[in-house]
């Protein structure tokens, strides 16, 4: 891949996806802000860095001044943006009846404005160097999803938004998705619900995931890394790509 020399901000890098991605990223010679909410697990992923690579920047995203101040630390260390990957996201589970709407709220915050924010303060730096967009968004957005009826459509508003940008934003700037199915990443462990409801949740989605098991992270960055690609994805804008074990087949 052409990513050598190109620089990058990730969010949600921490771990999972997007520590994945930025692992990737390194490894393809480029360099990456390194942005979520936890500065420990950021230098964590920083570990797999040369020298330069990457810049640790801790960041609350369901704030909306996080964002500009994300996007400015990125081009004061590294001088230019090429690609913004919105990878964090917020999942909280459960019957819309029993919903706390903090929890409504956030989810809304971190999975559709965050990335707004992001796309918003990142644009000018992207028009210049012909950069682009790719969302992590969910086959949440695609399907129906009770007790999940929230999320589901902050994922579903995020593939609209990446449809719609597509066509604003060009030709100068690309913006594309990636929608993955069940992926083993620490977001079961924080989703509201009991032990017991999480490990009967997982056991419905395999059951419901034609190749018949969780995806891994490492599934899903080399897709996140070819749309970041100008020689592999030049051509390729507005599109909804799905990585989930044909879960939405």
């Amino acid at each position: 891949m052409s990513l050598h020399d190109r620089t990058f901000l990730v969010t949600g890098a921490g771990s999972g996806i997007g520590r994945a991605v930025a692992r990737r990223l390194f490894d393809e010679g480029a360099r990456v802000a390194l942005v979520g909410r936890r500065a420990g697990a950021l230098h964590e992923t920083a570990g797999g860095a040369e020298d330069g690579q990457a810049l640790v920047h801790p960041a609350d995203l369901a704030r909306p001044a996080a964002a500009t101040a994300a996007v400015q630390a990125a081009l004061e260390h590294f001088g230019r943006l090429d690609g913004l990957v919105n990878n964090a996201g917020l999942a909280r589970f459960g019957p819309l009846a029993d919903a706390d709407p903090v929890d409504l709220n956030a989810m809304l915050d971190v999975n559709l404005l965050a990335p707004v924010h992001l796309i918003r303060a990142a644009l000018p730096a992207l028009r210049a160097s012909g950069g682009c967009v790719v969302n992590v968004s969910s086959v949440g957005g695609a399907l129906a999803m009770p007790d999940r009826a929230v999320y589901g459509a902050s994922k579903a508003a995020l593939n609209s938004l990446t449809r719609s940008l597509a066509r604003e934003l060009a030709p100068l700037v690309r913006v594309n998705a990636v929608l993955p199915g069940p992926v083993d990443t620490p977001m079961y462990d924080d989703l509201g619900l009991a032990p017991e409801q999480v490990a009967r949740l997982r056991d419905a989605m395999v059951e419901s995931t034609p190749l018949g098991r969780f995806g891994t992270p490492d599934e899903v960055a080399p897709w996140v890394c070819r749309l970041l690609d100008p020689e592999a994805a030049g051509w390729v804008t507005g599109a909804l790509i799905p990585v989930d074990g044909g879960r939405t087949s």
